[in-house]
């Protein structure tokens, strides 16, 4: 089997990085038994980039490693240490790349060397338990998962970025025509289809630069199929001028340049989206006596076409220049009509199934069904293996609402309940956060060593309010028993030897202490 040197069309399984987990940690040290949440959190995963770069030519790469995927984001750490960013994948594309999805829909249209498009976005990283930590919540025991990053199947197509487009029948001198006016070398042979992939060069005409391409040789019936030039007519789609090269020197019985140039326009016509586009006509191997009459005889009825004739010989070069110099106005005045385009920075993300800050709810013979970009996400980032995460997760899709909404429609409690698509949904049992006396066992993650409202924390306010209103020569020690002793609380609010003494032994028949 052949290996290709030249590939146009591929198709292409990216995958951006997961992002990284936060961590649940506590900080420790000595002398500091609160020392609190310190959890880093998880890095963004890569992302996967199409970039044009001007010394590409093909998709060549993409055919033999059509699957890609970008680097994970590092996981968090304690003491604040978050996780590093995954690299990015950065795919270099030739100019004129065509991106589409699966469904054949257009994502973009890749021209301009630096013009990039962000094809499969990284998944974010897992907060942490210190970002958890609120004023309600100083102590959450989880934290959350990394996102996985994007994965989808996009097709490549190229579309050569040329001004000057040659079409024609095979063997009618194109490849030589463009070897005569620039330096490329392309392969030349005396029997039909030597040209099996577009060919490039680039054409100094004064002080116009411009480069022309061929495509491999038209035959009638191409549009459709037939012969090689049907799979190549896109690379002419955004040239400027399109140039006839007619054979007037053919041995074949039956053809003629006028027919010839009949033949391909019928072509072009059934292709598409050509009809615009400026004509030239090449009247190609002038060199040649019978080539030279034949050209004589039929260009003036070419001309009362519209069409600009140009006899010409790649072989000795005579009209060339003629050539040369027309192709370049043409695509002068394309340059001068052509607003300036600047290198963008595209980044396709996947549509949200049901908005992006909405949900919906549905009842399915599975159970009731959420959709929305939220739900699926906090389902993606929560440890099902780690309960108050759980809470949390519940926490979240009671404030959104989802709790509510299951209600009005009906949802009893031990309903199923699934969120997310149909291919990899959550499944829950619905368990509606009043009935379970969530209320009455407090907020998820909240520690009580850390609750103002404890009798110490509630015995410093008041020596402190106390300590505006003291006596001369007053300690706050002083003030600290004179609040004891009016509310009955403090740390000798109890008699020694009594029942409220913690040393006391109940259970000592003699009364004596433990």
């Amino acid at each position: 089997m052949a290996v290709p040197t030249f590939v146009d069309r591929v198709t292409l399984h990216v995958s951006a990085g997961r992002g990284g987990n936060g961590v649940a940690s506590v900080h420790r040290e000595k002398f500091k038994p609160l020392g609190g949440p310190d959890g880093g959190n998880g890095g963004p995963g890569g992302s996967v980039i199409l970039r044009v770069d001007p010394d590409v030519t093909t998709l060549l790469d993409y055919h033999h490693s059509p699957r890609r995927r970008a680097e994970h984001g590092g996981h968090g750490a304690g003491g604040h240490r978050n996780g590093g960013h995954g690299a990015d994948l950065v795919l270099p594309v030739p100019d004129g790349t065509v991106v589409t999805d699966a469904r054949g829909e257009v994502l973009a249209d890749l021209v301009g060397p630096g013009t990039e498009m962000v094809v499969a976005h990284g998944g974010r990283g897992g907060l942490g338990n210190a970002a958890l930590a609120s004023s309600k919540r100083k102590a959450p025991g989880f934290a959350l998962l990394g996102e996985p990053g994007d994965e989808l199947e996009i097709h490549l197509e190229l579309k050569v970025v040329a001004d000057v487009g040659l079409v024609g029948f095979p063997s009618a001198g194109k490849s030589s025509l463009i070897a005569a006016l620039s330096r490329a070398r392309p392969k030349i042979a005396d029997y039909p289809f030597t040209t099996l992939v577009p060919n490039l060069g680039v054409v100094t005409a004064g002080d116009t630069v411009f480069t022309v391409a061929d495509v491999p040789g038209l035959i009638e019936g191409a549009a459709e199929g037939r012969g090689l030039g049907h799979d190549f007519l896109r690379h002419i789609e955004r040239c400027a001028a399109l140039v006839h090269v007619v054979d007037t020197a053919t041995m074949e019985p039956g053809r003629n340049p006028v027919d010839d140039l009949d033949v391909i326009e019928g072509e072009l016509s059934r292709y598409g989206g050509l009809e615009d586009r400026p004509r030239l006509v090449a009247l190609n191997k002038v060199d040649v006596p019978d080539g030279a009459e034949i050209a004589a005889m039929v260009t003036e009825e070419i001309e009362e076409r519209g069409l600009r004739v140009f006899p010409v010989s790649a072989a000795s070069g005579e009209g060339l220049r003629a050539l040369a110099f027309a192709m370049a106005g043409i695509v002068d005045e394309a340059r001068r009509a052509r607003p300036v385009a600047e290198a963008q920075r595209i980044v396709i993300r996947p549509r949200s199934v049901d908005g992006a800050d909405d949900f919906s709810v549905a009842e399915t013979d599975q159970g009731w069904r959420v959709r929305g970009d939220k739900p699926e996400r906090w389902v993606r980032q929560t440890d099902f293996s780690n309960d108050e995460a759980v809470g949390f997760l519940a926490d979240r899709l009671n404030r959104l609402g989802v709790e509510e909404r299951l209600l009005e429609l009906g949802a009893r409690e031990g309903d199923t309940v699934l969120i997310g698509p149909d291919e990899n949904a959550v499944v829950f049992d619905f368990k509606p956060g009043a009935d379970a006396g969530a209320e009455a066992l407090g907020r998820r993650g909240s520690d009580t060593r850390f609750d103002d409202s404890r009798p110490a924390a509630r015995r410093r306010r008041a020596i402190d309010e106390a300590m505006t209103e003291r006596g001369e020569g007053e300690a706050r020690a002083d003030v600290a028993r004179r609040v004891d002793r009016s509310s009955g609380v403090g740390p000798m609010s109890y008699e020694i030897g009594s029942a409220d003494d913690p040393d006391w032994a109940d259970d000592d028949p003699g009364g004596s202490a433990g």
